[in-house]
């Protein structure tokens, strides 16, 4: 039975009555939250740079092997590129949860798991975007090993 995500002011108000109203520990929960988001980001943007790094040593010549492999390893940088700007734009950007000031600890916390919230979209767009890329990246690696370089001879 797959039930409705709450609201971020029902999740609010759900972790402070789970904390006895201790925002100080509902806080502590959410900080937690952003640190899982803040490290798959990381571990994307490792992913994109070294696509970027590999490229630079073969890419040239997987380019050489062909118009599809031209083609797909563009794209797929050109995904990967995307994907690292909406990574630096999107997950990566800080505001600290200690500038959610608000009278009512309710409305702060809710305030919180929005922006939470927010960036988790964020992160399944980077995902597809990474994903795409790598997908396109790898389709000219393949490309190229099966069809080999310019000159008619296999890789390596």
């Amino acid at each position: 039975m797959n039930r409705p995500l709450p609201s971020a002011s029902e999740e609010g108000a759900h972790l402070l009555g789970l904390h006895h109203g201790n925002a100080a520990e509902a806080m502590k929960v959410l900080s937690a939250q952003f640190a899982v988001i803040q490290s798959r980001t990381q571990l994307l943007l490792t992913l994109a740079t070294l696509t970027l790094t590999i490229t630079g040593f073969s890419g040239p010549r997987i380019a050489h092997s062909g118009a599809f492999a031209r083609y797909a390893l563009s794209g797929g940088l050109g995904l990967v590129l995307v994907g690292v700007v909406a990574l630096l734009w999107g997950s990566l950007r800080i505001r600290w949860l200690t500038q959610y000031i608000d009278a009512d600890p309710a409305q702060a916390l809710t305030a919180m798991i929005a922006q939470r919230n927010h960036r988790t979209a964020w992160f399944g767009v980077q995902l597809v975007l990474l994903v795409s890329g790598l997908a396109a990246y790898v389709a000219a690696v393949i490309a190229y090993l099966l069809q080999g370089d310019a000159s008619g001879s296999l890789p390596g």
